[in-house]
């Protein structure tokens, strides 16, 4: 028997991944200053029935919105966060996707249907799961609307597919800029020890002699501890005398 639905599923699948190409190209390109902000921005832009767009993310037993559209979906976060309950924060722990279509009626989360729509007219939500596990941390992305039944089977599919790029998108950078952090830690560690090393030679000390100077200086003089070493490597001297404020 002909499966005439294979070219259907063809072309779907095509459909998918051009959409999918096109979203990083159009995210690589945003004019918002961070990952998360450019997110928010192109999902609203995406999903005509959303009205507002969050990312929350999740660290150290601790909701946080990364980003919004607007105050809107800040306090629509805020009020999930003070409950401990809501579409987002479930998508999160439960590794889900909630498409409430009423939060009014919708009996899951009673206390926050009854707060969102009262207090900011919110009826429809799409939350998804961001997995960004490689980079140790936990996002869910959230689309808010004023309108019940606000977002479809289509509106669903393109969320996921701006959450899946989204979270490849912020997973990479979080990655780099990792990246750039340890690499000036590296660079901060090695003029420290030649710091140390300065010292050592010209005063006789031992490293950890010389180590406890320059985190006497550091801490006489409120700087840090790299900037103090950058000093000694350039005069071979360094300040312990106490600084006072008569």
């Amino acid at each position: 028997m002909n499966d005439t639905s294979r070219p259907d599923v063809a072309d779907h699948l095509r459909g998918v991944a051009e959409d999918f190409e096109q979203l990083g190209h159009e995210l690589a390109h945003s004019p918002a200053r961070n990952r998360y902000e450019a997110v928010c921005r192109l999902a609203v832009e995406r999903v005509p029935a959303a009205r507002s767009a969050s990312i929350t993310t999740f660290e150290h037993d601790h909701f946080t919105t990364a980003a919004a559209t607007d105050d809107v979906a800040r306090r629509a976060d805020r009020i999930q966060y003070d409950l401990g309950s809501g579409p987002c924060v479930d998508a999160i722990v439960d590794r889900a996707i909630f498409r409430p279509q009423d939060l009014a009626t919708d009996d899951r989360w009673p206390e926050y249907g009854r707060r969102v729509v009262a207090e900011l007219g919110l009826h429809s939500m799409l939350s998804y799961r961001m997995r960004l596990e490689s980079s140790g941390v936990i996002a869910g992305l959230n689309l808010y609307a004023e309108q019940a039944e606000a977002f479809d089977d289509h509106d669903l599919a393109e969320g996921l597919l701006l959450t899946t790029h989204a979270a490849q998108a912020v997973a990479a950078a979080l990655l780099v800029e990792r990246a750039q952090n340890l690499e000036r830690a590296l660079a901060s560690n090695r003029d420290i020890a030649t710091a140390v090393g300065v010292l050592m030679g010209q005063h006789r000390l031992t490293r950890d002699q010389s180590f406890a100077l320059l985190r006497i200086a550091s801490q006489n003089t409120n700087r840090k501890l790299h900037d103090v070493a950058l000093d000694v490597i350039d005069t071979g001297a360094v300040d312990v005398s106490p600084h006072s404020r008569d």
